[in-house]
C-alpha cells in the first residue's frame, strides 16, 4: 500500500512540473479576437521575449501580480520565434516556474498590428497593456519592482485613489 501512495505523490507531481500548455497565435486578427476581450475582466498583458534582459527581470513582479491579486487576469505574451517554442519558450516557462498564462504571437508584421496595441507604441518590450472593457492604459516600460507594478495596476483600476 505504501508503495501505491508514493507512485500515486511521484506521478502527481511529475504533472505539475510539465510545462502549461502555451498558445501560438500566428497572427494578430486571432489574437485580437481571443485574447482582447472588452469584457468586465481586468486584464494585465505582458509583451515580452526570453532574449529581453528587461522582459526577463520584470517576470517575476508579473508572476507575484498573478498569484496576489485575483482581481486581474495576468496574460505573458512572448513575441520569441515561432521556431524557438518548443527549444526555448517552454523549457524557460517551465524553468522560471511560470503559472501565468503564456500566449505566443509570431505574427512579425509589427507596422500592422502594434498601432491596435497602442498608438504612440514604437515596438520596443517589455511593454504592458491594461484592459477592461473599452478603458486601457499602455505602458513602455519595464517594472522594476512589484510595487511599482502593483501601484500601476491600481491606479487603473482605481483612478481616484
Amino acid at each position: 500500500m505504501k508503495k501505491i501512495y508514493v507512485l500515486l505523490f511521484l506521478l502527481a507531481g511529475n504533472l505539475l512540473l510539465q510545462a502549461q500548455e502555451i498558445k501560438v497565435y500566428e497572427k494578430f486578427d486571432a489574437f485580437q479576437k481571443e485574447v482582447l476581450k472588452a469584457n468586465d475582466t481586468i486584464y494585465v498583458i505582458n509583451f515580452w521575449a526570453t532574449w529581453c534582459g528587461p522582459c526577463i527581470k520584470e517576470l517575476p513582479h508579473f508572476e507575484k501580480l498573478h498569484t496576489d491579486n485575483k482581481k486581474v487576469k495576468v496574460i505573458l505574451v512572448s513575441l520569441d520565434s515561432r521556431k524557438d517554442l518548443e527549444k526555448k519558450l517552454i523549457p524557460f516557462v517551465k524553468k522560471k516556474k511560470i503559472t501565468a498564462e503564456v500566449l505566443l504571437l509570431s505574427d512579425k508584421d509589427y507596422n500592422t498590428w502594434l498601432p491596435k496595441i497602442d498608438k504612440n507604441w514604437s515596438g520596443s518590450i517589455p511593454a504592458t497593456l491594461i484592459l477592461m472593457g473599452k478603458q486601457q492604459l499602455f505602458a513602455e516600460t519595464d517594472f522594476e519592482s512589484y510595487e511599482q507594478l502593483n501601484t500601476f495596476v491600481t491606479s487603473f483600476i482605481h483612478p481616484n485613489n
